[in-house]
């Protein structure tokens, strides 16, 4: 080996310490900046050079050191599986968020109780009992009313403003996405341009990328790779987002131009939905990760009222059990499209048991204070008409009838007076009833289309309380019935539940149900959060900056940088005296 060769052998030890130090520097330096991963500079033997041999071995005589490659020390799999459980447990987050809403508008975490509403038109029901004829109690009944129905109606308005607020936060969510796809792609093509002469690694711009992808994960399902070139791709929800230099970006629109809920769409796929829910979320398909498709799912697709809920038929209602067998084939198919579309969505669930609540209050009191019966025309159809024979009178001159307590907005009670063929060819003045109808919402006892009837409050003594028999007596039937029906079962909460509630029960049980959601939303979503800490822990063992292995690095590669420095300064006087005895 040549003296030159020596000090080449010392220079590239000066060399390779010199930059083991700037990496060592380096960490220690950000050693609290976010997502910052240490570095680690791996060292090589450079060329060696073959001066003899045997059989056995060559003789080489080895050229110095190099530094192979400045690399970061991560663990891709904790990578992935901490992005997969962050978005699993945004998607929780989220809709414990919009239970714990629910909670809050109905007053059951502060404010006034709507419970407190419902008591206050019970009592006041019980007093008109008491005192039937009393122009007192009929008009605090009323005012109850008044103040039931505006309770209610105010809180579902909180809802439906609640639902339409969260569009604000999709279209966020959506212009945040496509900003992370911006700046991932913009970061790809640094990374390369910095890599592509394989001299050296964009760790601080990989870091930036990486941090990226965590926010993105949280935010939606992400399956992403890195290319030979550098590059990353990612593919959002199975479809390609990222890729090479094109970023796909997705966007919002309408459901329905009659509707008010934005949902993320892909122009590239002819506009079609990002999400689809046709499955329920499932941590076992993976179909419960972000925060955005927790949202969307949350809030739901529409504002539901009660006829979102099927009822199960009763066989008393059924002539024969064919009929009734029918009936519950068609009700088990209602059943699975409630809770595929609404049940799954905290704040759908929340107004369609409210608005059956409401209903189911609003319509048994009108059916008792006018109440109907069927009557079949000439042509076989089945109509529902007037009970005058049962219907109880107001205590007005006219001894009017058929005046309900609650109305509808758009559309009365009754049609005018008209006459009509029965089925037995003789004819009948009545009123028919207008009935409700699912596809029309004006014509349902809906929240948001009913209102205490402006007649009775212009006028209280139109309220049907006495007998019909000219004799103004109080109907003492029509107090026990309203009293009973009060308590008597009307319903079960969903589908799904098998007891039937009175309107105390039942709303006692939607309390509880969206308190039982928000308790296993939260639940979900703190144990998520553990988890995905946990592997972050796990993550921060392997990539966090040690400040005290770094010094301890430090040391190694300043005694290796020393250590170079001497010998290149012994080889430097060896040549020193050669020359000098030479020049003698």
């Amino acid at each position: 080996m040549s003296l030159m060769s020596g000090i080449y052998i010392g220079v590239s030890g000066l060399k390779t310490s010199q930059n083991a130090l700037n990496t060592t520097a380096h960490n220690i330096s950000n050693a609290e900046t976010q997502g910052y991963v240490r570095q680690q500079t791996v060292l090589m033997d450079t060329l060696y050079n073959n001066v003899g041999g045997n059989k056995i071995s060559k003789w080489q005589i080895g050229l110095g050191v190099d530094t192979q490659i400045v690399r970061q020390v991560r663990h891709q799999f904790l990578d992935q599986s901490y992005r997969k459980e962050t978005g699993r447990q945004g998607f929780y987050q989220v809709q414990y968020e919009a239970a714990s809403e629910m909670q809050e508008v109905l007053g059951e975490l502060e404010g006034v109780q709507f419970r407190s509403s419902i008591e206050d038109f019970w009592n006041a029901l019980q007093e008109m009992a008491k005192e039937p004829d009393s122009i007192v109690t009929r008009a605090t009944l009323i005012q109850c009313g008044v103040n039931f129905i505006q309770h209610a109606e105010n809180i579902y308005e909180q809802i439906e403003t609640y639902q339409i607020e969260l569009n604000g936060q999709i279209q966020k969510k959506v212009d945040r996405i496509n900003e992370i796809g911006d700046e991932i792609k913009e970061l790809n093509n640094q990374i390369c341009f910095y890599e592509a002469t394989g001299l050296e690694q964009a760790n601080d711009l990989r870091d930036t990328r990486n941090l990226l992808l965590d926010e993105l994960g949280g935010l939606i399902d992400i399956t992403y790779r890195e290319e030979t070139d550098g590059k990353v791709s990612i593919r959002a929800e199975g479809v390609p987002f990222l890729l090479e230099d094109n970023v796909f970006h997705m966007d919002t629109k309408f459901i329905s131009e009659d509707s008010q809920m934005l949902v993320p769409y892909w122009p590239m796929l002819g506009d079609a939905e990002v999400f689809n829910f046709d499955r329920s979320p499932s941590s076992v398909d993976d179909t419960d990760i972000g925060s955005l498709k927790g949202i969307i799912l949350a809030r739901g697709r529409k504002a539901a009222n009660f006829t979102d809920i099927p009822v199960k038929p009763k066989r008393e209602d059924f002539e024969d059990d064919a009929s009734y067998e029918e009936a519950m084939g068609v009700f088990q198919i209602a059943a699975k499209k409630y809770n595929k579309e609404i049940n799954d969505s905290v704040i759908m669930a929340t107004q369609s048991q409210f608005d059956q609540l409401i209903h189911g209050i609003v319509t048994t009191i009108n059916d008792i204070l006018c109440p109907n019966k069927e009557i079949m025309l000439e042509n076989g159809e089945t109509i529902l008409v007037l009970d005058t024979e049962k219907a109880s009178v107001g205590m007005d001159k006219d001894k009017t009838m058929g005046t309900e307590l609650f109305s509808r907005k758009s559309m009365k009670r009754y049609q005018d007076l008209q006459e009509v063929t029965l089925a037995d060819g003789s004819k009948e003045m009545v009123y028919i009833y207008n009935k409700e109808d699912p596809a029309d919402n004006y014509s349902l006892y809906t929240l948001g289309e009913i209102e205490v009837n402006p007649e009775i409050l212009k006028d209280r003594s139109k309220l049907p309380l006495s007998k019909n028999t000219n004799t103004g007596d109080f109907n003492i039937d029509v107090a026990e019935a309203l009293l009973a029906a009060w308590q008597a079962p009307f319903a079960t909460l969903n589908p799904n539940e098998l007891d039937y509630n009175n309107f105390n029960q039942y709303y006692i049980s939607l309390v509880g149900d969206i308190g039982t959601r928000g308790e296993k939303y939260e639940t979900l979503a703190n144990t998520q959060e553990a988890m995905a800490n946990s592997i972050n822990n796990d993550r921060l063992k392997v990539m966090a900056v040690s400040t005290d292995e770094e010094l301890t690095q430090m040391i190694k590669y300043q005694h290796a940088y020393n250590a170079s420095a001497r010998y290149v300064n012994v080889v430097s006087e060896m040549i020193e005296h050669i020359l000098n005895t030479l020049g003698s």
